[in-house]
């Protein structure tokens, strides 16, 4: 039984290396499935064509796709030879996350495969780029690439946030150690946990003369690594696999992954969107752009995609 079976790959028109796809064909060579390779087309000139005909707008809009069509014919020439199974999926659409959403709405998805571009932080914090925007909306798991190889023996970490009693982080703990276990066992990996946990607040220890900030500490410390403990025991995993570490989580899982050297990070993420999203964020976010693995994105058991609803 293959890990996932039908997993859509999101191209990128702007470059020759299509890291999400050579990630996706390693993917089918490991546990065989059927890939689709996705692409959303749009020209803004096409706004500008309203005087001609609608079989004329049409011809023109299926030229756009016939072209790109076997661009990605050209991509796939080899490994069908390989006797891979792979489709090709063009759309037009002038929202790229939108038409990704609904592909695996229409089709069932298991799994979305995209490579990932570096965002500016200040434009971050004003356009949400169309990768952010599928991590909150796509209902299926989604595997963000970057260039680090997946290589023999190496680490995968889950992150976990083992302190809280919340039910969907409960729940998003044992969907993330249980994939990160999956994943491990079919790249010959080893699965670390890592939780953060917040430092003492200055502010208290100011204002509050009998706050004793050592002892809080070590309380904080004693409670996460209480926890995480409890979670590795109740997957098999070994104590040293656990890393209980102070900082805010954007801080800490990057500087864990360097250190490990870690292939890929898997994460729970709630999927906020609106209001929320501006003002609060995701931690999943913040954490992405610091990395340089993959990143595999989970959603809560009982997440409703937005794009359902309408």
């Amino acid at each position: 039984m293959s890990l996932y079976n039908n997993i859509l790959v999101v191209l990128d028109p702007t470059t020759d290396h299509q890291k999400a796809l050579d990630r996706a064909l390693e993917l089918a060579r490991r546990q065989g499935c059927k890939l689709t390779a996705f692409l959303s087309v749009y020209e803004f000139s096409y706004e500008m064509t309203t005087m001609l005909s609608g079989d004329e707008r049409e011809s023109m809009k299926q030229a756009v796709i016939k072209d790109r069509e076997l661009w990605i014919n050209d991509y796939l020439q080899a490994p069908r030879e390989q006797g891979l199974q792979l489709e090709i999926k063009v759309v037009w659409h002038n929202r790229p996350f939108e038409a990704v959403v609904k592909a695996v709405l229409e089709e069932h998805y298991d799994l979305v495969i995209k490579g990932t571009h570096d965002h500016d932080v200040l434009k971050s914090m004003i356009f949400t780029p169309t990768d952010w925007h599928i991590l909150r909306k796509c209902p299926c798991p989604v595997l963000l690439v970057k260039d680090h190889d997946w290589p023999e023996q190496g680490n995968i970490i889950a992150a976990v946030n083992a302190g809280s009693e919340q039910e969907h982080h409960l729940s998003l703990n044992q969907r993330v150690i249980h994939k990160a276990q999956q994943m491990a066992a079919l790249l010959n990996a080893k699965v670390h946990l890592v939780n953060a946990y917040p430092g003492t607040p200055v502010n208290i220890a100011i204002e509050i003369p009998e706050f004793n900030p050592q002892e809080y500490n070590s309380t904080m410390q004693r409670h996460h690594k209480d926890a995480v403990l409890g979670l590795a025991k109740e997957h098999n995993i070994s104590a040293e696999q656990c890393h209980v570490l102070e900082g805010m989580p954007e801080d800490v899982i990057p500087k864990l992954a360097k250190k490990l050297d870690a292939e890929m990070v898997i994460i729970g993420t709630i999927g906020r969107t609106g209001l929320s999203a501006a003002i609060i964020g995701n931690t999943a976010e913040h954490v992405i752009d610091r990395l340089d693995c993959d990143v595999l994105a989970l959603k809560p058991a009982n997440f409703v995609c937005p794009l359902e609803k309408s």
